[in-house]
């Protein structure tokens, strides 16, 4: 690890209900509360794993919004330039224990501490000056206009300090609500990228990256595997800044069967994984954030290229095998 790379990480902390594996609105009333969030997710893997990081978002002033904040605090994560104020935390709701079904997830996210923050509200001078990465994700400037601003702010900012920028592209169309389309607000934002993560149907829907008719569950890896070639190369060549793009394919056909795998794109080469299979999912939630917080450690450990997405999809598909939003598992 070289002891320059020095990563911090931007987004909203989130308490995350899920069901026990009973319904919610029956007798039991049964759940498990676990602390989430894809940024959050991802800080943790790093910091178990001894990446230098840290967290910055915006929390009440209150005892359960620590409690919440110190589950990163012990996993390594310095937590030092979180904000305090607003009333609440921002939540979510998972109709299953595991995330293995469709439509579950119920968002309660608004007027929360971190979708109140409005430019201006930060110096990201100030903070961005002591690293030398800095990572967000497309749920941030999905909350709302000021929070598009605010993601606005913090790159154009990392851009001029010559920070490394990644960017993961999780498009929740439940959270674009507020009068914009992804594609109006996302390009301007990732031009600033030079690592992107997602998944081809995200880079199409948020940069216009079109996607092949005719792709289905049953399309073979090496058919998805020449796809993800050819929208990484037509992203780098969209965005000139972007040097390194890594996809996932996640599949689900049920609860008892499960595909993983991924691909990463330099200008000057494609490498990918091998296809993991699965039939005993204990948590489905974060596995992509696990995959992202992999990508992070293999580039600041200066990993070849094949070695880089062998240790992103191993770490996502680990995370198929840990309860929570947190990766908890060995890199």
């Amino acid at each position: 690890m070289s002891q320059e790379e020095h990563i911090l990480i931007f987004g909203e902390l989130l308490l995350r209900f899920s069901s026990t594996g009973q319904a919610f609105i029956k007798d039991e009333n049964l759940a498990r509360v676990f602390v989430g969030g894809a940024e959050a997710n991802a800080a943790a893997s790093l910091g178990r794993w001894g990446v230098p990081c840290a967290y910055l978002s915006r929390i009440p002033d209150n005892a359960l919004a620590a409690q919440a904040l110190a589950e990163l605090e012990r996993r390594g994560v310095d937590t030092s330039h979180v904000l305090r104020g607003g009333d609440r935390l921002g939540q979510y709701f998972l109709l299953s224990a595991d995330g293995l079904s469709k439509g579950e997830v119920v968002y309660d996210r608004k007027y929360s501490s971190f979708s109140d923050l409005r430019p201006g509200m930060i110096d990201w001078e100030t903070v961005l000056r002591s690293y030398t990465r800095f990572h967000w994700t497309a749920l941030t400037p999905a909350l709302n206009p000021h929070m598009a601003g605010v993601c606005a702010e913090a790159l154009q900012t990392a851009r001029k300090l010559g920070l490394s920028i990644s960017v993961d592209l999780n498009y929740r169309n439940r959270l674009w609500d507020f009068g914009k389309e992804p594609i109006e607000v996302m390009p301007e934002l990732v031009s600033q990228c030079d690592v992107v993560m997602g998944n081809i149907w995200a880079a199409g829907k948020m940069l216009g990256i079109a996607v092949s008719d005719g792709l289905e569950r049953s399309t073979p890896p090496v058919v998805y595997r020449e796809e993800a070639a050819r929208s990484a190369a037509l992203l780098m060549g969209a965005f000139p800044n972007c040097r390194h793009v890594a996809y996932t394919f996640r599949f689900m056909d049920n609860p008892a069967h499960n595909l993983f795998y991924g691909t990463y794109h330099q200008k000057n080469g494609n490498f990918n994984s091998a296809v993991y299979e699965t039939t005993s999912v204990v948590d489905r939630i974060g596995s992509g954030d696990a995959f992202m917080a992999g990508l992070l450690f293999a580039l600041c450990t200066g990993k070849t290229g094949q070695e880089v997405i062998d240790l992103a999809t191993a770490a996502g598909y680990k995370k198929l095998f840990v309860a929570g939003d947190f990766g908890d598992g060995a890199i």
